[in-house]
């Protein structure tokens, strides 16, 4: 992450390039991670609070930056952070009560939306190209706001006394 900040912050082509075969290794590196842990069954309770933490970190850092960098629309990543906060609160307090919230088919295409919209807005993208970035980005803030309010409402049904209702 510090030589993708780097990278943005250097702010030319050449160095956006760069920054956006960083992104997509890690992007890579995340998904090839979890799929082999499922597939091998492979799983740890370390690797369980770690992966959480990296992906939050591989959507936060570039979003952050690009948003001071004033490359990032400010109201998006207003959104993406507090839903990523929101969801990552959830999720410990959940965990201390031995409950877990496991990521959720939907959740899963949330963060390849904002993995691609984050990738569109790092590249150096000039004319027709450019114009994906907004819908791309949309379409990724939808499913963010969804999932978000989808978790808390699935927190909130796990954390009530059986027998009582909200």
């Amino acid at each position: 992450m510090p030589v993708l900040v780097v990278l943005l912050v250097v702010d030319t082509t050449a160095s956006d390039v760069a920054a956006g075969a960083i992104f997509v290794v890690g992007a890579w590196t995340d998904l090839l991670d979890g799929y082999l842990a499922r597939r091998w069954g492979i799983s740890s309770r370390t690797g369980a609070w770690l992966d959480p933490l990296a992906d939050k970190l591989l959507v936060g850092v570039p979003i952050v930056t690009l948003a001071v960098l004033d490359r990032f629309p400010i109201w998006a990543a207003v959104v993406i952070l507090a839903r990523e906060v929101v969801v990552t609160v959830l999720r410990v307090v959940l965990g201390r009560r031995g409950r877990s919230m496991p990521a959720s088919r939907l959740a899963k295409w949330k963060t390849f939306a904002q993995l691609t919209a984050i990738f569109l807005y790092i590249l150096p993208l000039t004319g027709g190209l450019a114009k994906v970035r907004m819908p791309v980005l949309i379409a990724a803030v939808v499913l963010t706001v969804y999932t978000g309010i989808d978790y808390v409402v699935a927190a909130t049904r796990s954390t009530v006394p059986e027998g009582k209702e909200p």
